[in-house]
């Protein structure tokens, strides 16, 4: 007895049953290039976004400080005028011009710790007057005589304190004369003091005493205390 044969397949083309999944269209299956092309994508977004807010922060940091800051000039060399130092009228381009007697110089201290307005000025000169003490011997040498001049130092604002160290005489040879360091009880008077403060509203007036040449005449009476880098002059006039 036979065994029936395998049935083959049939003539032509296999066709499959029909399903609700054969229904839908085939989805095209996603290759791992693209799957990582996208993660690539990603996480260059997310470091350019990490970097953009870096800098912004970096440049807020940078600009933060000059919008809020104050600025503050300081000078590597405090300047301060000396006392009886006139900016306005002393400027440190040019030299400044003798005053004629009786012209009256205004002194201005602007340091903050003390400052000081107030006038210098020089009223005469005389040359020549007796005292019962000698001029040579004073001088150490013959031919001296007595003179004077007459000065006068008022403030209006603050205080200062002068002596009489800031006076010579100066002669047109360049030779200088300093105040006299000996007083006597008939020298003219007022005598102006070797030590004096004024302070405003006050003056200090009188004459201060020199030896000097008989035989020659001072071109001018000069002022320059320490720390006035120029001397005010007041011109002597000729006999």
């Amino acid at each position: 007895m036979n065994s029936p044969s395998p049935s083959g397949p049939p003539d032509g083309p296999l066709h499959a049953q029909a399903s609700d999944d054969a229904a839908q269209p085939p989805r095209p299956a996603r290759s791992r290039r693209s799957v990582l092309f996208l993660a690539g994508a990603v996480l260059a977004g997310l470091l350019v976004g990490v970097l953009i807010g870096v800098t912004a922060d970096s440049d807020a940091d940078k600009a933060g400080p000059s919008a809020t800051a104050t600025t503050t000039v300081t000078s590597a060399q405090t300047v301060v005028a000396p006392p009886g130092a006139d900016v306005a009228s002393a400027p440190a381009s040019s030299t400044p011009k003798p005053f004629a007697f009786g012209v009256s110089w205004t002194l201005n201290n602007i340091d903050p710790a003390k400052p000081f307005e107030g006038s210098l000025t020089v009223l005469s000169y005389k040359q020549g007057f007796a005292s019962v003490g000698s001029a040579s011997q004073e001088a150490g040498e013959p031919g001296y005589v007595w003179a004077y001049a007459e000065l006068k130092l008022c403030g209006t604002k603050g205080s200062y304190t002068d002596n009489t160290s800031s006076w010579t005489l100066y002669y047109r040879d360049g030779s200088r004369i300093n105040p006299s360091g000996t007083t006597y009880g008939d020298f003219p008077k007022p005598e102006f003091p070797f030590e004096v403060t004024v302070t405003a509203g006050k003056c200090a007036r009188g004459k201060l005493a020199f030896t000097v040449p008989g035989t020659k005449r001072p071109e001018s009476v000069l002022y320059k205390p320490e720390g006035l880098d120029e001397p005010r002059e007041w011109t002597v006039p000729k006999a």
